[in-house]
């Protein structure tokens, strides 16, 4: 979201970015390079999708790519007025998907959905290094590590297939420690959001097509937005104040058409 309250969004399948205003008039920013064969060997998918972005104070937009192609794959930097670049590669197998920027180290984390493993590289670019990996963060049939945010010196993720949200500790040392479970049960749980400086969590369950807040301490959740609220298989979402935005990409909706919906969303919902 840039300060004047627009949203820049990623429009999946045709790799472009978009800023949107509060009024809803869109406008055209960037459109990544697509592979010459739609990207049928994108993992999973089979198409080649652009799966979201990072937007630094100056402009600057990174842009998650999963192309199917060694060309294309990874992280491609776009600054305001500027062509996109690929400035971090990642290898046809790979899924890049959440992402997030330590501003404080200049170093990105990124899931990799389809091999199971948090990359971390320079925000300049660069070769990306395995962070953590292992049976956590793999998938069981689709995606496994999905939605990432850094909060309070963790690194933390969901496992869409899993249906767990995990914390994983950023060791004083820069390692990765052991991931732990902080919720489950949550079906096909995608992009999240923390409430605040609290441990509380605003989820997207894709396929279930629900919005869920969840609460780490105990692990337990209530659903807050459903399909009746007009969600479309909400894949990622911001929280500003006390407004909610959800993207949903209607991948897994038979009749669904891609929305952005608001909500008011009121700390009255934790206990």
């Amino acid at each position: 979201m840039t300060p004047n309250g627009k949203l820049n969004v990623v429009l999946a399948q045709s790799a472009q970015i978009e800023e949107v205003s509060p009024g809803g008039h869109r406008r055209l920013l960037a459109s990544l390079p697509q592979p010459a064969d739609g990207g049928v060997n994108t993992p999973s998918l089979g198409f080649s999708l652009a799966t979201g972005l990072v937007r630094t104070d100056d402009g600057t937009l990174y842009v998650r790519y999963a192309a199917g192609d060694d060309s294309l794959t990874g992280i491609w930097r776009i600054r305001p007025g500027g062509k996109p670049q690929r400035i971090i590669p990642l290898s046809t197998a790979s899924f890049p998907n959440g992402m997030a920027l330590d501003e404080r180290t200049g170093r990105l984390y990124i899931a990799d959905s389809t091999r199971g493993i948090i990359w971390r590289a320079p925000i300049t670019g660069g070769t990306p290094t395995a962070w953590a990996s292992g049976a956590d963060y793999e998938p069981s049939g689709l995606l496994g590590v999905n939605g990432l945010k850094l909060h309070n010196g963790a690194v933390w993720v969901s496992n869409l297939d899993q249906g767990r949200l995990l914390r994983v500790p950023v060791t004083p040392d820069g390692s990765a420690g052991p991931a732990q479970t902080k919720a489950s049960g949550l079906t096909s749980l995608d992009d999240f959001e923390f409430v605040g400086d609290t441990d509380d969590v605003v989820g997207t369950l894709n396929a279930a097509n629900e919005v869920a807040l969840i609460h780490p301490e105990n692990g337990s959740h209530s659903t807050i937005l459903t399909g009746e609220d007009g969600l479309r298989g909400p894949t990622s979402l911001a929280l500003r104040g006390n407004k909610l935005y959800v993207l949903s990409a209607a991948f897994v909706i038979e009749d669904g058409k891609p929305n952005i919906l608001t909500a008011n969303f009121h700390r009255t919902h934790h206990h």
